[in-house]
């Protein structure tokens, strides 16, 4: 047993699994890959899952092949190309009125299949654990519509302002 710098005891297999070849303390490298392959394939999984069934797949996806790409580099290339896809998904769901409405119809919808499910356990799958499902996809599809409005109307701004300084006539004199 040894006292580290805080005066703390630890065996001489804890000393080695916590000091680096220089002594420098270091997290253990298996362990932080390890949890980066669990939550980013569980994002990944669920995302892919998400594609077919309501809420935000894509998302989804795109978030485990960024937590993923920080330990495993293979994963980097599909980044990218999700983001763009992503993205344009995001800024399609608020190009219309209309596809606006529907969205939020759609998250308000599964909050309250979240409630029913929740309240009526004799249902298919029925429970507070399909119930809290249903209702944190619509929490977060209603928060991913006010993100992706924002974002559309700040692009939109952008693009006219940048427009418009284009096509203003320069006075020199």
């Amino acid at each position: 047993m040894r006292k580290d710098t805080e005066g703390d005891t630890r065996s001489d297999a804890e000393d080695v699994m916590c000091k680096g070849i220089e002594g420098h303390p270091r997290k253990s490298n298996a362990a932080r890959r390890a949890l980066v392959l669990v939550a980013g394939g569980a994002l990944l999984v669920t995302g892919v899952a998400l594609l077919v069934l309501p809420g935000p797949g894509l998302l989804l996806v795109l978030a485990g092949l960024l937590v993923l790409s920080r330990e495993f580099p293979f994963f980097a290339r599909y980044v990218d190309p999700v983001r763009d896809r992503a993205l344009r998904a995001a800024a399609d769901s608020v190009a219309s009125p209309l596809r606006l409405a529907v969205s939020a119809l759609a998250g308000v919808g599964l909050i309250a299949a979240g409630l029913v499910w929740g309240l009526r356990p004799r249902l298919p799958f029925g429970g507070w654990a399909a119930g809290t499902g249903l209702m944190l996809s619509g929490l977060i599809l209603l928060a991913l519509l006010v993100w992706s409005h924002r974002r559309a109307r700040r692009t939109r701004s952008d693009h006219r302002t940048h427009t418009d300084t284009e096509t203003s006539p320069v006075h020199t004199g």
